[in-house]
């Protein structure tokens, strides 16, 4: 079940923790991608926190929000980049982006199976994908103070195996907030720390959601049946030649 964009908001925009997750996610997230110059970027579920440093370089961001969520407008103060849309059929062409984000669009989705198929849609020949999901083994999963404790959360074996069932190569991966899910004063101060920490220490057990890179996979082209040449019938040699007798 998809969480309201209301709460969403809420978390992300004007709670201490959730500007703290968005930000341990941002950061690792551009540390992976760290441009999209001349790109289209997409976001799915309630991805738009994360896009805003794609905003100046990339050809066109635009943030995709299902319509069990509802949507909102974003980003604040500039021209709205954010479409409401059914989590089986987007608007967008066939291959139409270069890089796609998902953020709470997956572990919450009742029809996964479906959202992988549109975002292996719209993306074009060797598009990439960043499929953040809460991590199984992790703190925040466990705590439903905050949206990563909503929905499925995922071991890495099971999202990557996921991942090839709908035509994806997963490329790389990574782990992000290493924090307690808290806003107790200490542990928000030893935040950044302990993401630095963490990164260095595990990209996989104990951060609170986890980053997975991967790259569409376009089957090659199959080849063409050969031709085969067969050798004519002789029924009619000899006919049309003096002395021939008719068959």
């Amino acid at each position: 079940m998809h969480l309201d964009v209301r709460d969403l908001r809420r978390f992300y925009y004007r709670t201490r923790l959730g500007r703290a997750a968005q930000r341990a996610v941002r950061d690792k997230l551009v540390a992976l991608w760290p441009e999209a110059e001349k790109q289209n970027v997409l976001g799915f579920g309630f991805a738009v926190p994360l896009l805003r440093p794609y905003l100046s370089e990339a050809r066109r961001v635009i943030g995709l929000m299902p319509g069990q969520q509802g949507a909102m407008p974003w980003p604040a103060g500039g021209p709205n980049v954010s479409v409401l849309c059914e989590e089986r059929l987007w608007p967008i062409q066939t291959g139409h982006a270069d890089k796609l984000v998902l953020l709470h669009g997956l572990e919450t989705s009742e029809n996964p199976a479906g959202v992988l198929d549109e975002a292996y849609r719209v993306l074009g020949p060797g598009g990439r994908a960043m499929f953040i999901v809460p991590n199984r083994a992790g703190l925040w999963s466990r705590s439903d103070r905050t949206p990563f404790g909503f929905g499925r959360p995922y071991s890495l074996s099971q999202l990557e195996a996921q991942l090839k069932r709908h035509g994806f190569v997963p490329e790389q991966h990574a782990a992000a907030l290493f924090q307690p899910p808290s806003e107790r004063r200490f542990w928000m101060r030893a935040g950044p720390l302990m993401e630095r920490t963490g990164s260095g220490l595990s990209r996989r057990y104990a951060g609170g959601v986890l980053l997975v890179e991967a790259l569409k996979q376009v089957p090659a082209p199959t080849r063409g049946s050969p031709v085969v040449t067969r050798e004519p019938l002789g029924v009619l040699d000899g006919i049309g030649q003096p002395g021939a007798k008719p068959v």
